[in-house]
């Protein structure tokens, strides 16, 4: 069957004024990370709502370089409330000695949960919209890993946190949320943007995350974007190994960091397949990474596809 997203949009809008009036427009606060899912939710509510709703930015330190203020621009020219909340020491603190994925994710969830309980308080509100879609709540039922924004699916009780969830898009995949996006006149860098994790560059950290790993990852991030970013993917991303090998630079032996690239095509996340990059392309794409970020002597290209593997590493 198919999906009509200006029908979708009425009827969304529709089901969104049951639950909220626009009296309550202040009593409502959006989790926007500056994707496609979180900000068409976000949208929708205020649209349903006919007035401007908080949106905040969780700064928790895992985000790629500039994404925080980039983020809050493009949210505000959509007229949304929106403004960036700095938890970095709640949430680094909460991942400190994790090294299991599963835990990584469970420990983000509660700190990303415990800072948006903290904030609803603080705004004396009651809901909070996040853009939770059918992909996360398939994947973490299923048990194949956490999706941290998935919670009363799971019988997780949000009134601890104090506030009530709502997910406008809940029963969505990715292919008919840009659709929605598209039509709600969302800007392509938000309708068209690759998916990146919630937890963010946690999850492209093997191991421990530290701040000197967030670092380096971050450098070699912003180089494999600016490398593929052309090529017809789902998404492209680098992730940081618990593993390190020698290394020769300015012929003196240096024991570095192992980085994997991965660039895969997809169209709603259930399945992947890893992106055939021509060689030359991946030279340059080494040589580049391993000239600017010092700390990475060795660079891997992943090519395995969704199944066996998950798209992301954790």
């Amino acid at each position: 069957m198919n999906f009509d997203p200006n029908l979708y949009i009425e009827a969304n809008i529709k089901s969104i004024r049951k639950i909220l009036s626009p009296e309550e427009s202040g009593k409502v606060l959006a989790a926007c990370s500056g994707g496609v899912d979180s900000t068409v939710s976000a949208v929708l509510v205020a649209r349903a709502l006919g007035k401007p709703i908080k949106a905040v930015f969780i700064d928790d330190g895992l985000r790629r370089k500039g994404e925080p203020e980039s983020v809050v621009k493009i949210l505000k020219e959509l007229g949304l409330d929106a403004f960036i909340y700095d938890a970095k020491k709640e949430v680094l603190g909460a991942l400190k000695g994790k090294v299991d994925p599963e835990e990584k994710r469970k420990a983000f969830r509660e700190a990303f949960y415990t800072v948006l309980g903290k904030l609803v308080r603080e705004m004396n509100a009651k809901y909070l919209v996040q853009g939770t879609i059918a992909a996360d709540i398939v994947e973490t039922v299923g048990g194949v890993k956490t999706q941290h924004n998935v919670l009363e699916q799971l019988g997780i009780d949000t009134s601890k946190y104090g506030f009530k969830v709502i997910e406008p898009i809940k029963d969505l995949y990715k292919p008919q949320v840009r659709e929605v996006a598209r039509k709600l006149g969302i800007p392509k860098e938000i309708s068209e943007r690759r998916a990146f994790p919630g937890p963010g560059l946690a999850i492209r950290i093997v191991g421990e995350v530290t701040w000197e790993k967030l670092e380096i990852l971050r450098n070699a991030t912003q180089i494999v974007e600016e490398e593929t970013n052309d090529l017809d993917s789902f998404q492209n991303f680098s992730v940081l190994l618990d593993l390190k090998a020698t290394g020769v630079k300015d012929g003196k032996r240096i024991y570095g960091y192992i980085l994997v690239v991965r660039v895969v095509a997809s169209e709603d996340a259930m399945t992947a397949k890893f992106v055939e990059i021509p060689y030359e392309r991946l030279r340059k794409l080494s040589q580049r990474i391993t000239a600017e970020v010092p700390e990475i002597t060795r660079v891997l290209y992943d090519v395995t596809d969704k199944p066996p593997a998950t798209i992301e590493f954790e």
